[in-house]
C-alpha cells in the first residue's frame, strides 16, 4: 500500500485540544477546516470564530463542509457525544478517508464507532492521547490502535506527532489508557479527599510529611499536591465523564469499578462546588490546593491559614 500523505485535515471540535491541533497543524503547513457545534449557538459563536481566525483554521457551520475534502478527520469532542459524533460522520465519509478518534472512551464504545466509520468505506483509527495535551501539543503522546493504525502512523509522525501503533484490534489502545486512569486520576483524586480533610483539622502539613517520607521521590512536599489538585480542578467535568467510561471497561472486564467509581463521584462533587463559588480555573495564574481547599469551605477554613 502506498505511503499517506496528509494535506488536508479536518477537526470535529474546537475546545481545547482542537483548537491546540488546529494551529500546530496549521503551523506544519496543513490545510486545517473545524465544526464544533459553538460555532452555531449563541453567545460562543463569536469567540469560537474568532479563536478559529487566529489559528487560521477553516471555520464551517456543518459537519458535511468540514470533512468534505479531508484525508483525515480527527474527532476530539466531549466523551457524552463521541459516539453520536462517529455515527454522523460515518454517514457523510468517503472511502478510503481516515477517521481518527482521539476521545476518552471505553473499548466497547470504540469499537461501536469502528463498526459505524467501516459501512462508509472511510479507515477507522482509534487513539489514546497518554497524557495532557497542552504542555505538548501536537507532539502528545498517543497510542493508535486498529487494521490501519500501522498505515497511518507514519504520516501522523510526518505532521509532527508522537504516535505508537499497539494494535490491529480496535480497543486496545483505549484499553491501557482506561486502565492507566484508574492510578492517574485515582491518586489526584486520594490526594484531594485526604488533604482537604487534613486542612479542616489543620493537620495538612504532617499528613504530607508523612507522604513525602514515605515517597520522597514524588514531590509531596514541594509541587505535586499543588499539581494534582489543579489538573483536576482544570478538567474536572472531563475527567468525571472519563472516569464513567473507565466504569464501563472495567465492568465490560468482569472488574467492579469500586476506585474509579470513586474517583468520578469526586470529579462530579469537584464541579459542583466550583459552580456553586462560582470558581473558573484560570490557566494564567497560580494555583494554590490550600487556597482552593478553603474556598469551596470558607466556614471550615484552617487555623493554619
Amino acid at each position: 500500500m502506498p505511503e499517506t500523505r496528509i494535506q488536508k485535515v479536518a477537526l470535529i471540535g474546537f475546545g481545547e485540544v482542537g483548537g491546540i491541533f488546529g494551529k500546530d497543524l496549521v503551523a506544519a503547513g496543513i490545510e486545517v477546516s473545524t465544526f464544533d457545534v459553538q460555532f452555531c449557538k449563541e453567545p460562543a459563536r463569536a469567540g469560537m470564530l474568532d479563536k478559529a481566525l487566529s489559528a487560521k483554521v477553516i471555520a464551517v457551520d456543518n459537519l458535511r463542509d468540514a470533512i468534505r475534502s479531508a484525508q483525515l478527520v480527527v474527532s476530539v469532542v466531549t466523551a457524552s457525544s463521541a459516539f453520536t459524533v462517529a455515527c454522523e460522520a460515518a454517514g457523510l465519509l468517503r472511502p478510503a478517508q481516515f477517521y481518527l478518534d482521539a476521545n476518552s472512551v471505553s473499548p466497547e464504545t470504540k469499537g461501536k464507532m469502528a463498526a459505524e466509520v467501516d459501512r462508509s468505506g472511510a479507515y477507522f483509527v482509534e487513539a489514546a492521547v497518554m497524557a495532557a495535551v497542552a504542555p505538548q501539543r501536537l507532539k502528545v503522546p498517543m497510542l493508535l490502535g486498529g487494521t490501519h493504525a500501522s498505515e497511518l502512523a507514519p504520516a501522523l509522525r510526518t505532521l509532527g506527532m508522537d504516535v505508537t501503533p499497539v494494535s490491529e484490534r480496535v480497543g486496545v489502545a483505549s484499553a491501557i489508557k482506561m486502565c492507566r486512569s484508574v492510578v492517574m486520576k485515582g491518586l489526584a483524586a486520594l490526594a484531594i479527599e485526604s488533604l482537604f480533610a487534613a486542612r479542616r483539622y489543620g493537620a495538612e502539613d504532617a499528613v504530607i510529611a508523612s507522604f513525602e517520607a514515605t515517597y520522597p521521590h514524588m514531590g509531596w512536599a514541594k509541587s505535586l499536591p499543588d499539581s494534582l489538585t489543579k489538573r483536576a480542578v482544570e478538567h474536572s467535568r472531563r475527567r468525571a465523564a472519563e472516569m464513567r467510561e473507565v466504569e464501563e471497561t472495567l465492568e465490560s472486564a468482569g472488574i467492579r469499578p469500586f476506585m474509579a467509581s470513586g474517583t468520578a463521584d469526586l470529579q462530579d462533587w469537584l464541579t459542583g462546588e466550583m459552580e456553586a463559588h462560582n470558581y473558573t480555573y484560570q490557566p494564567n495564574e497560580s494555583f494554590s490546593w490550600r487556597a482552593f481547599a478553603d474556598l469551596i469551605a470558607p466556614s471550615a477554613k484552617s487555623t493554619a491559614s
